[in-house]
Parts: C-alpha cells; structure tokens; sequence
C-alpha cells in the first residue's frame, strides 16, 4: 500500500486558474459519476485550453453545452428515435446520460466546440482586459509623492 498523495483530482474541475481555495471546495464535493464519460484537459499555450469529451456514440444533436456564472456544462443523452428496436447481444459502448460540470476562471471564454471521430472538443481562451492586466509602476525619485 502507497500512502503518496496525487493532487490530480484537485484540478479536474477548474480550467485557467490555480486557486487553491477553489479546488479544495471542489474536491470536497467530489460529485458521484463525474468520471463518466472519460475526459481530458488540455493547455495549448498561455492563454489557450481544451476540454476533450470522449462521445462515443453521440451525434451532435445529442449533446448539449451551456455557459452559466463562469460554470461550463457539457451534457448529454441519446434521443429515443422509436423508428429502429435494436436487441444488443454485447452492449460495450456505454451510451448513457451524462452531466460533466467544469469550473472556469475569470475571463476564460469558450470559443467553439466540435464533434470528430467520437470526440467532443471544446476550445476555450483567456482573454483578459487591460484594465485586469498588472502594470508596472516607475519609481520616481526626484519629485515628492504628495504635493499639497
């Protein structure tokens, strides 16, 4: 037995930012059924982010994505078309309903998402303001700070 301790499950939910607050808060949470279906979490760059869905099965018409106060939701089901009754000798890929929950940092957008080979891609990107973005401030010797 290992007693080493992964801080993997720390930073599955949230995606741009390293607030430790955060991850602890969703960690403690640990909501049930999250691992299905398998997901990944790319960096691409600085500013750029990619969440992988693997969607095997799902057409794009059974999948859904909302962005509501900066939580990303990334839903899916299949819909009942009644025209065919398919008896499954081995049901192997799981097509079940699923709800994945993803965190995101201020000023992180999605930019599109795309279906391909049973993959959902979602393209994010931080795009941050100039008013948000640290300035450097010259120190300036030679004249007083307050002048009255």
């Amino acid at each position: 037995m290992t007693s080493a301790f992964s801080l993997a499950p720390l930073f599955r939910h949230s995606v741009g930012f390293d607030r430790f607050n955060d991850l602890f808060e969703s960690a403690l949470r640990n909501e049930s059924g999250s691992t299905y279906p398998p997901y990944n979490v790319e960096k691409h760059g600085d500013d750029q982010y990619r969440i992988v869905v693997a969607a095997a099965g799902f057409q794009e018409e059974d999948l859904e994505l909302h962005v509501e106060r900066g939580v990303l939701t990334v839903s899916g089901g299949k819909r009942d078309n009644g025209a065919e009754s398919v008896t499954y000798l081995h049901q192997g890929i799981a097509q079940r309903a699923f709800k994945l929950s993803f965190r995101l940092a201020d000023h992180i957008e999605v930019r599109n998402a795309g279906l391909q080979n049973g993959l959902l891609n979602i393209d994010l990107v931080r795009i941050v303001p100039e008013e948000a973005k640290p300035k450097r401030i010259p120190i300036n010797a030679s004249r007083p700070v307050l002048e009255n």
